[in-house]
């Protein structure tokens, strides 16, 4: 899923940094979470992480008020396969061919945050892509037709436009690809040309309130009819009561007509009577008509009753369920964490020697092979936490021993602490050789 954003987006940097606390989340998986792309020297955040590539991509128009400064990207599968491929100990791999998907189909330095979210009910990556390009721009068709000669500009110009990346046929051809790349996991790609949509949690939420608040509406206007109704119903007693004093009335003055009649022949009464009959037909289908609306009320109300107390006992045996099912997920993986500390000792070494060179300022890639055992060519800087400073490594060798089941990370086959410490010498000596020449 593909969305644009204009200005900061720090709204939905909240929701996925987690510095506000969705009501869909497990507080208890949260720390679970984590950045999966390393932010440049000085960028703490995605909002930050944003602003920075714009500001060095090398832009020559100014970017306007409402203009796409990011694009947001959502990358999962269905519930049931995320949870396969997390129970198969796969999730990891799917994170890397995920970045690597979008690299290569967007450009690796415009992919500035990518954020792994475990504490939901389905995994998945929230990635922002700016969409920077590069290539000629397409004219408008007045601009076609304007005679006049303008400077022709360079091909390779960078430049911000999100609607280059967002077209019909690029969308669709990004659900192929996508659905390619995941193809070894088992995920398939949805049905081409399908009317679903994605569905936010907010949208979720709002869509629950807004039902619970039209039945509410609907339980108040039946409320109104019922009364309604009763008044109806007195009035129409009342007018019973009327009509049965006023055929009362008839019968006698028809039974004085008939012996009239008798007398004089008259057939006004026979019609008088046709009258009496039809009135009394029609009260009693007054009362029948208000006695089948009252029990259709009652009926009406019972059942938006029911609907509600169905849906909120829904919603609560939802939410009891997946707390049920996260504390268990969560205890089976801290025994089988506390089993593998258990059988393999020397896992908790490889991961504090992870962190170590993750630290100093290897990359992912070249942790990985450092921790096979294999050594590194290196060139470039290496950080100190004991010296709290950084130090040129040029064209230095990077290697892990092992000495006495202890892994040991080395720089020209010494320990890396006492490389850092020969290079803080080195660089004490240059400073007071400096100082000795500013004092002659």
């Amino acid at each position: 899923h593909m969305e644009k954003t204009s200005g900061t987006d720090a709204a939905m940097s909240a929701h996925i940094e987690r510095t506000i606390k969705p009501k869909n989340t497990d507080e208890n998986r949260t720390h679970l979470n984590r950045e999966l792309i390393r932010f440049p020297d000085g960028v703490e955040n995605r909002t930050q992480a944003i602003q920075y590539r714009l500001d060095t991509a090398g832009l020559t128009r100014k970017i306007g008020n409402n203009q796409v400064r990011a694009i947001r990207v959502l990358l999962t599968g269905t519930h049931e396969d995320m949870k396969r491929i997390t129970n198969e100990d796969r999730l990891d791999e799917w994170c890397e061919d995920n970045l690597k998907y979008l690299a290569d189909t967007f450009g690796r330095e415009n992919i500035v945050s990518a954020v792994l979210h475990m504490d939901e009910q389905t995994p998945h990556i929230h990635a922002t892509l700016v969409p920077i390009v590069k290539g000629v721009r397409k004219r408008k068709k007045k601009e076609e037709q304007v005679k006049k000669r303008y400077r022709k500009k360079p091909t390779d110009t960078a430049r911000l436009c999100a609607d280059e990346i967002m077209t019909r046929a690029r969308l669709k051809s990004y659900q192929d690809t996508y659905a390619q790349a995941m193809s070894a996991y088992g995920l398939q790609r949805g049905i081409d040309g399908s009317e679903a949509k994605h569905i936010f949690t907010w949208q979720y939420y709002r869509d629950l309130i807004q039902k619970t608040e039209q039945l509410r509406t609907d339980i108040g206007q039946l409320q109104d009819r019922k009364e309604t109704a009763q008044e109806e119903l007195k009035r129409a007693k009342k007018e019973v009561q009327t009509e049965k004093l006023k055929g009362a009335a008839t019968t006698a003055a028809t039974n004085i007509a008939e012996s009239v009649g008798s007398l004089f022949g008259s057939n006004k009464v026979k019609t008088l009577e046709r009258e009496n009959i039809t009135l009394h037909q029609v009260v009693a289908t007054h009362e029948e008509t208000i006695e089948t609306l009252q029990s259709k009320i009652q009926t009406m109300q019972a059942d938006h009753s029911r609907q509600l107390l169905d849906m909120q006992q829904k919603h609560i045996n939802e939410l009891q369920v997946k707390e049920i099912g996260h504390k268990k997920e969560v205890a089976g993986l801290t025994t089988l964490f506390n089993k593998t500390l258990k059988w393999f000792p020397q896992i908790k070494d490889m991961l504090n020697l992870e962190r170590l060179c993750l630290t100093v300022g290897f990359s992912k890639e070249q942790t990985a092979t450092l921790l096979t055992g294999k050594p590194v060519d290196y060139n470039g800087e290496l950080y100190s936490e004991e010296h709290k400073r950084k130090f040129m490594a040029k064209d230095v060798k990077a290697k892990v021993f092992s000495d006495n089941g202890r892994l040991i990370l080395t720089i020209d086959l010494r320990p890396i602490g006492d490389w850092f410490k020969e290079q803080f010498e080195k660089l004490k000596q240059g400073l007071n050789v400096r100082q000795s020449r500013f004092k002659l």
